[in-house]
């Protein structure tokens, strides 16, 4: 049986790189590499894998419409996927229970889960404010790999 710390371990063995799908309006679907992690979902303290998408992305457009995705990380020739229901922090997209104001200290928590580091986070900061960074947190309702 795969568990979030299967993912998780898996995350820390590639720099976080995953590759998200998410389903356009014509029902097929669009995949992406991006950095993602496990975490602590703000408002539940639930375990999430979470990213971080750019203001006007298509992967966000994409998760307004449906909201849910399927991450996979893989490193060597293990793999693990986390699919479910996804919620938005963002800008534009409020999160029922959460503070706009903790915004920052949400993308920072969801890059360090990818295993990024920063040696200046005001910078990190105002980049994230400027281009509409918002937190995709997904709920793994379903998790398997091949492991």
């Amino acid at each position: 049986m795969t568990e979030i710390t299967d993912f998780a371990r898996l995350v820390s063995r590639d720099q976080g790189l995953c590759v998200v799908s998410t389903l356009r309006g014509d029902q097929t679907i669009q995949s992406s590499v991006v950095n993602a992690g496990v975490l602590d979902h703000p408002v539940t303290g639930r375990p999430v894998v979470g990213l971080v998408a750019r203001g006007g992305s298509r992967k966000l457009a994409h998760l307004r419409a449906n909201p849910r995705a399927t991450i996979v990380v893989r490193a060597g020739w293990e793999w693990a996927a986390a699919e479910g229901p996804a919620e938005l922090a963002g800008p534009a997209d409020p999160l029922p229970g959460f503070s706009p104001g903790e915004l920052p200290a949400l993308l920072r928590a969801v890059f360090t889960a990818a295993g990024g580091s920063h040696d200046d986070w005001e910078t990190y900061d105002r980049v994230m404010a400027a281009e509409g960074r918002t937190a995709v947190l997904v709920d793994p309702q379903r998790l398997y790999s091949n492991a």
